[in-house]
């Protein structure tokens, strides 16, 4: 009986080709991972940018309710990314033609829009460490909604990382002190739609083009919150509010840093990774955001900084090596 001598190569040569793609996945991942924590080190910098802005805009909280203004702020914010986006590429233009990325974006766009204004009605009836806490539940939002939702379930280790997280996120100011009402209900209902942005986003960014979808969301937020702004505000004069001179640099940083290259950059990388495992990394945002608070005389130091951002590094370090293993590497090894 004859045997084919091309056997062995063939089969040498397939092996280093899955060997190969399982390397490129794990890189990709990794560097996705690490380009998702830049991304809460500028969104960590907006919670400072925006209480500067809206420290400068207290006649006009009083004038126009705190709504109001924040909802003009946040359209404001996107404003300026949807433009720019439009501005530098030529794709992003060319993706307002197309129905798929309306859906997709009208998806996303109307869930962060949630999430924010859900968020900012909340924070202005809680203190910062209980608003943390809660907010943080989208960790574990993320993990249960994924279980149901995505074929990449999270595994025992990642669930262990999902509660490190939601400790440290939550715990990074002090242990909250929740007292139910409206405000906290309000908060988690914040959390959940998070939750649905990050597991929506791991989906369509999948389908359509990122940048493409990016600035279809952006158009969705923006008029939503206008909408949100001049209903609260009763009053179109509202406007007026992103022209005062101490809100323009915060809200220029805002709409660059923490819309335009935060929500394009999440979008392009996050669907590099399992969406639980993308939400343990974003729960790193109180860390930097409490730094930047500290450095602003804007928040006092504890040393709950230390155990709250001790137990996020844990649950990521967790994470990253659970999802290092080959079963998981396997999931990653095609092309997007």
């Amino acid at each position: 009986m004859e045997t084919n001598p091309t056997l062995p190569l063939v089969e040498k040569h397939r092996h280093y080709q899955e060997h190969s793609m399982k390397a490129r996945a794990m890189v990709t991942r990794r560097q996705a991972a690490l380009g998702l924590l830049g991304i809460t080190l500028l969104w960590g910098g907006t919670f400072v940018w925006m209480k500067q802005a809206l420290n400068a805009l207290g006649p006009e909280v009083s004038e126009f309710s705190r709504t109001g203004v924040v909802g003009t702020m946040v359209a404001a914010r996107f404003f300026i990314a949807l433009i720019l986006l439009g501005i530098i590429s030529k794709k992003a233009r060319a993706g307002l033609a197309s129905k798929d990325n309306w859906k997709g974006g009208l998806i996303l766009g109307s869930l962060m829009l949630a999430g924010f204004v859900l968020q900012m009605i909340g924070i202005d009836s809680v203190s910062p460490s209980v608003s943390a806490f809660l907010t943080s539940l989208y960790v574990v939002f993320t993990a249960l909604l994924s279980t149901r939702m995505s074929e990449r379930k999270p595994t025992r280790v990642m669930i262990l990382g999902v509660l490190l997280a939601t400790f440290g996120a939550g715990f990074i100011d002090g242990p909250p002190h929740i007292v139910w009402g409206l405000a906290e209900i309000l908060t988690v209902m914040c959390a959940f739609f998070f939750a649905l942005h990050i597991i929506y986003t791991d989906e369509i960014t999948k389908r359509l083009d990122p940048i493409s979808v990016t600035m279809t969301s952006f158009a969705v937020v923006v008029a939503g919150s206008i909408l949100i702004g001049l209903v609260s505000a009763k009053d179109i004069s509202v406007v007026r509010v992103v022209w005062q001179d101490d809100v323009i640099v915060p809200l220029l940083c805002l709409g660059i840093f923490g819309s335009l290259v935060c929500i394009l950059a999440l979008n392009a990388l996050q669907r590099h990774l399992n969406p639980t495992h993308a939400a343990i990394i974003y729960a790193f945002e109180p860390v930097w955001a409490t730094l930047y608070g500290m450095a602003e005389g804007l928040v006092n130091a504890s040393f709950w900084l230390a155990v709250g951002g001790g137990a996020l590094l844990i649950g990521n370090m967790i994470v990253e090596l659970d999802e290092s293993e080959p079963n998981h590497l396997n999931e990653d090894a095609g092309p997007e």
